[in-house]
């Protein structure tokens, strides 16, 4: 009669608790590297009991170096930016930047609040008309106030992403005809070789006078300003894509290009069964590669431009000249390096959806 021990089974149940929250953890690994947060997956194994003397190393090296790095150039930046006397006096450091920051959110805070009062009083105007049937007379104000450190923000992540989208349409159907057809690839390459170098700087003004030209409506869907930038986020970003995405194309398996000619595969099917799951790394490598191009692209046009975002806000600052510009500059800086991080991550985690294999 075989006897069963409660102490062994009570082990073994351990132990496939143990297997399944380490399987958790292998999963949302995953999601921590393209969130950036790929130290977490060593501090949960670690708290787990797995051999925590090799969690920890892999723990200093993925939180404990970036930490100690950041503290060293923090400490570097305090103590040598007083000494580097500017016109608009000595360059700030880590605190008079934290402080400009508090005090661009406040501001913010104050002027969506004033904004808030001035629709609720347009409301009661109009409201207060209706009842007395005079219907005529209720008019849909637009608030004139200056936009706010945010809506500045939220004006450029706009117009990156509506210039982006527009380079993707273009980019990626020219990439996959290039790919497919040697003489598409010949008539496309000596296009991208000549206007792949070109500046925004060069672009800009180009693209202002076309849409002044073009775009008459003063009271269109978009505005001049966004579309000039948005443009030349266009016309400098699709380039990435656009060869990335011919070069995914053209390097598929060519057994598989074989296989598509036996099952007499139309175009369409072709294409979307075969050229896109094969080429989708590549492609998206291109679009991330893109999307930073156009956001670095996007500031420099608006300040150049003078359009509305965090490209003006840094202009018009450096214009201003006060003892907090500097500051709010280095605010700006931070922002919009920031940002490019979180686009980057962004495309990532939607690589991460669409393909097996992807590269950080």
């Amino acid at each position: 009669m075989t006897t069963i021990d409660p102490q062994s089974i009570a082990e073994e149940d351990r132990e496939a608790k143990r297997a399944r929250l380490f399987t958790r953890i292998n999963k949302a690994d995953a999601w921590f590297q393209v969130l950036g947060l790929s130290f977490i997956t060593p501090i949960l194994k670690a708290a787990a009991g797995d051999n925590p003397k090799a969690q920890a190393t892999e723990i200093w090296r993925l939180l404990g170096v970036p930490l100690l790095a950041i503290c060293v150039f923090l400490v570097l930046w305090g103590n040598l930016a007083p000494k580097v006397q500017t016109s608009l006096g000595a360059v700030p450091g880590p605190k008079e930047v934290w402080t400009e920051a508090v005090n661009l959110h406040e501001d913010a805070q104050a002027k969506a609040a004033k904004e808030a009062k001035f629709m609720e009083r347009v409301e009661k105007r109009n409201a207060k008309f209706i009842a007395a049937g005079q219907p005529e007379k209720v008019k849909d104000i637009k608030y004139t106030g200056s936009p706010s450190y945010y809506d500045q923000i939220w004006t450029s992540i706009k117009t990156v992403f509506f210039g982006f989208l527009i380079g993707s349409a273009i980019a990626i159907p020219l990439g996959i005809m290039a790919g497919l057809s040697l003489y598409a690839n010949a008539a496309i390459n000596p296009l991208i070789q000549i206007f792949k170098p070109v500046s925004p700087l060069a672009w800009l003004p180009i693209v202002t006078m076309v849409v002044s030209a073009t775009y008459t409506v003063d009271d269109g869907l978009f505005s001049k300003s966004f579309l000039t930038s948005a443009i030349t986020v266009t016309l400098c970003s699709l380039w990435p894509t656009l060869i990335n995405t011919s070069l995914g194309v053209a390097s598929i398996d060519k057994d598989l290009v074989n296989v598509s000619k036996v099952l007499k595969m139309n175009t369409w099917t072709k294409i979307t069964k075969l050229v896109l799951p094969s080429a989708l790394p590549l492609i998206f490598t291109g679009l991330r590669l893109s999307l930073g191009v156009g956001w670095m692209v996007l500031i420099a046009a608006e300040m150049l431009a003078q359009n509305p975002g965090l490209g003006k806000f840094v202009w018009d600052e450096f214009q201003n000249g006060s003892s907090s510009s500097l500051a709010k500059i280095m605010v700006a800086v931070f922002t919009i390096g920031i940002i490019g991080f979180l686009l980057d991550r962004l495309m990532y985690a939607i690589q991460s959806l669409f393909t097996f294999s992807a590269n950080r």
